[in-house]
């Protein structure tokens, strides 16, 4: 899906929330009228909800605060290749299909119409709505040292999140998700790019749920929340994600020294399963159990009627019982 120079444009005359005539707005971008009409279908394609009056023109039911790229950019010059797009499939995807650089990578999206989780998933991803953000880094130890890698971004991407929104309640869901309660905030996907020379490049998917307007989520088979629900002042996004990478890649420089050891004793601030039931499933497999932590390659201790059992991620799917 393009993104053209005039959607952009319209995108930005409307991303304060205040009405803009047909008429102003097919000046600004020199087309007609019925121009504007169908360019306004674009944006709800995009999960953007547009209002008309007539006499009023159109507005955003809500205002944008659209990502400062050039400033990004400009934060990560000389750490990180950074790579901005309007519109793209999946960030993950995108950092997945570049190639090796001896800089991590930096993906980052306002929208997304095919955003994926974990097991096949679809992650819902309306424009300017969230956070939708991918690193790829090259770790020199290879596939065995991967263990708890979901894990360590949980924890650097918690402690933003904490310090930008006071009194944010949120804990980590082994193996990749950010709860607030028992509602869905954010989620993790890690990918690997494959093995060259003992390297191994892991690409890092993080979506954050900003600012959704209820029928943007009506896709969402799960309980969710959203940091507008719980901030008193919505963080400025582009602050929020600078700050996301930032603690990401930091993470990750460590982690690639040292592996998940030196995050284990936070990672079990954020725990909510540890000491609870929990039921796990594994393809057609369940089991019924007590979580008792992670071990120091990230696996979960589940204490079942047989013993304690180790499980890793992968295809695994938990519940909080």
């Amino acid at each position: 899906m393009t993104v053209t120079e005039a959607d952009q444009q319209l995108i930005r005359l409307l991303a304060d929330g205040q009405f803009r005539s047909g008429s102003e707005l097919g000046e600004a971008l020199g087309i007609s009228r019925a121009g504007i009409w169908k360019r306004m279908q674009r944006l709800t394609d995009w999960g953007l909800a547009v209002e008309s009056v007539k006499g009023r023109g159109y507005r955003l039911a809500s205002a944008l605060q659209l990502l400062d790229a050039d400033a990004l950019a400009q934060r990560f010059q000389g750490r990180a290749r950074f790579h901005y797009h309007w519109a793209t499939g999946s960030t993950n995807a995108d950092a997945l299909a570049l190639a090796r650089d001896e800089l991590p990578r930096i993906v980052v999206a306002e929208y997304q119409h095919a955003g994926r989780g974990r097991r096949g998933r679809q992650w819902q991803s309306p424009f300017a709505a969230n956070l939708y953000l991918s690193v790829r880094f090259p770790l020199a130890r290879g596939f065995s040292a991967l263990g708890g890698l979901s894990l360590a971004v949980g924890v650097a991407v918690a402690e933003v999140l904490v310090a930008a929104v006071p009194g944010l309640d949120v804990g980590l869901k082994w193996p990749n998700d950010l709860l607030v309660g028992q509602a869905k905030l954010g989620g993790i996907l890690v990918e690997l790019a494959g093995e060259m020379d003992g390297q191994v490049d892991v690409v890092i998917g993080v979506g954050i749920n900003g600012r959704m307007t209820a029928s943007q989520a009506e896709q969402i088979d799960q309980r969710w929340t959203d940091l507008a629900s719980h901030a008193r002042q919505m963080p400025d996004r582009t602050a929020l994600c600078g700050d996301l990478l930032s603690s990401v890649l930091a993470m990750l420089a460590t982690f690639s020294e040292r592996g998940f050891v030196p995050f284990m004793a936070r990672f079990d601030q954020y725990d909510l399963c540890c000491g609870r039931s929990v039921r796990v499933q594994a393809g057609d497999q369940q089991e019924e159990g007590v979580a008792r932590g992670v071990t120091e390659d990230g696996a979960l201790r589940l204490q079942t009627a047989n013993g304690e059992r180790l499980l890793h991620g992968g295809e695994v799917s938990l519940r909080i019982q």
